[in-house]
């Protein structure tokens, strides 16, 4: 059976480059010191298409150093977790005591900086890993032993405080998510468990000035493709009968948990489905408040990865959401049943009623903003155009919502734009004033490019070659030199 998450620019790369003083075309900006990282799923060895979901490859974390005007190096890496340090043949590492979470994985979905520590995120209970400048990995992460049991692919970084906000899941948490507040020392500072309606995959959340926002929505573990990725043949109706009578509505015992955890592996199916009888609904807690506090409000069924932004205004508070129609209903190794669009759910906090309305009908993913206006009110949005199979398009789109329209930019139809995310110049720059950073992949070369555009009119500031090409994958950030 055909697989498209293994094709393509799906299809895993199997060498790890470095390479150093790459080819440039056009000016980068030489106030961009610092690095552009991206991660993404790249299974190191075959897979079985029937099986494999594109959420479970093995992790590989993309990177381009810049500096005064000129690309340094390019790196790609593998995070290796026990199982793909054996897969590579590699000596053993000493293990290290840690309370990061299940390790069967990789942590392929996000990477980020914070307290001085380059980070390889992941979800769902899998722990993520602490990588060096050069990314090569070190270490779990646990957050000094202040966050067991795994943490989140999105946290957001209050723009006042510095201070992550995160909402993590994990199938062993019964019917709780988990709110945590991690400090710029880089220890949990505030923990909060908030009661949802089972054990929904959320993969994202909101954070505005004065709310947390939970998204419990009808994508939720499955405990039939638990059992078949975990536990022998002969053991799986049993194991189903356990996981159905626990998960998504008590706490798992840890000795269950542990033993899920220490036969979960990668490169396999993702044990989430689409339940139609799960009510979709939406939470507001107050930033400073407690689970008692939330606040839960009713939206039709669909399923949103990504929020563009939120804010509060008078009393109400404004979702940008990416909206998908359905999620894991048909297509079971991918995200892709039917066109997205960009929607705003404008929760009215005085007759608790939930509105929402149609921004752009146009198919889109990966939406990212100026992160200084994350949570509050805000102009413009960015994203990547999506076409009718599901894959990321060829077009950059930009969203004025305050004049409520939309800019599209095409690239070319060889070409295929991943995320995209802002990097404002310096000097207390105006909301697009800055640049969009992003690897591009060309089908006609079959190599990818670290593209710089213009924020505000979307035109092309410099091209950086790479030697190879980047598979598609998911979320890349800035991280800037520290000054």
């Amino acid at each position: 059976m055909a697989n498209k998450y293994l094709e393509g620019n799906f299809a895993p790369v199997h060498t790890e480059h470095t390479a150093v003083d790459l080819a440039v075309t056009g000016t980068i900006p030489e106030h961009l010191n610092g690095r552009y990282v991206r991660n993404g799923p790249n299974p190191v060895a075959e897979v079985d298409p029937d099986a494999y979901h594109w959420f479970t490859g093995d992790g590989m974390v993309h990177g381009v150093r810049l500096q005064d005007g000129r690309a340094q190096w390019y790196r790609n890496r593998w995070v290796r977790t026990p199982r793909l340090v054996a897969a590579l043949g590699e000596p053993p590492r000493p293990p290290r005591p840690h309370r990061a979470g299940m390790l069967g994985l990789g942590a392929n979905t996000n990477v980020i900086s914070h307290a001085g520590r380059t980070l390889a995120l992941v979800e769902g209970g899998v722990a993520s890993w602490e990588l060096t400048d050069e990314l090569d990995t070190l270490a779990p992460c646990d957050f000094d032993g202040t966050l067991p049991g795994g943490y989140t692919a999105h946290p957001q970084r209050d723009p006042g405080t510095g201070e992550l906000h995160a909402v993590s899941y994990f199938f062993g948490r019964g019917n709780t998510v988990q709110y945590s507040v991690i400090g710029t020392d880089g220890r949990a500072r505030r923990t909060v468990d908030i009661e949802v309606g089972g054990s929904p995959m959320m993969h994202n959340f909101s954070l505005t000035d004065q709310h947390v926002i939970f998204y419990d929505l009808p994508v939720t573990f499955d405990p039939v493709q638990g059992a078949q990725i975990t536990v022998p043949r002969w053991m799986r109706t049993p194991a189903q009968l356990v996981l159905s009578a626990l998960i998504g509505r008590v706490r798992v015992p840890d000795p269950i948990s542990a033993a899920v955890g220490r036969t979960l592996r990668g490169n396999a199916n993702l044990p989430y489905r689409w339940d139609p009888h799960y009510p979709a609904r939406v939470g507001v807690m107050p930033r400073a408040g407690g689970a008692d506090d939330v606040r839960w409000f009713d939206v039709e069924p669909c399923y949103v990865y990504h929020p563009l932004n939120a804010y509060d205004e008078d009393n109400t508070v404004v979702l940008d959401v990416v909206r998908h129609p359905k999620m894991f209903v048909r297509e079971l190794h991918g995200p892709n049943e039917g066109p997205t669009s960009l929607d705003r759910w404008t929760i009215d906090l005085a007759d608790g009623k939930l509105r929402e309305a149609r921004l752009d009908d146009r198919s889109q993913e990966f939406p990212r903003i100026d992160e200084r206006l994350l949570g509050r009110r805000y102009r413009y949005g960015y994203a990547i155009s999506f076409d009718t199979q599901g894959e990321a398009g060829d077009a950059i789109l930009k969203h004025d919502l305050a004049r409520t329209t939309t800019t599209a930019r095409s690239l070319g139809g060889g070409h295929r734009v991943g995320e995209l995310v802002f990097v404002p110049h310096p000097g207390g720059a105006a909301e697009d004033d800055g640049v969009l950073m992003g690897f591009v992949y060309n089908s006609d070369t079959d190599r990818s490019e670290l593209t710089l555009l213009d924020a505000a009119t979307l035109d092309t500031v410099a091209s950086v070659h790479l030697p190879a090409r980047v598979p598609h994958g998911f979320h890349g950030n800035w991280l800037p030199d520290a000054t």
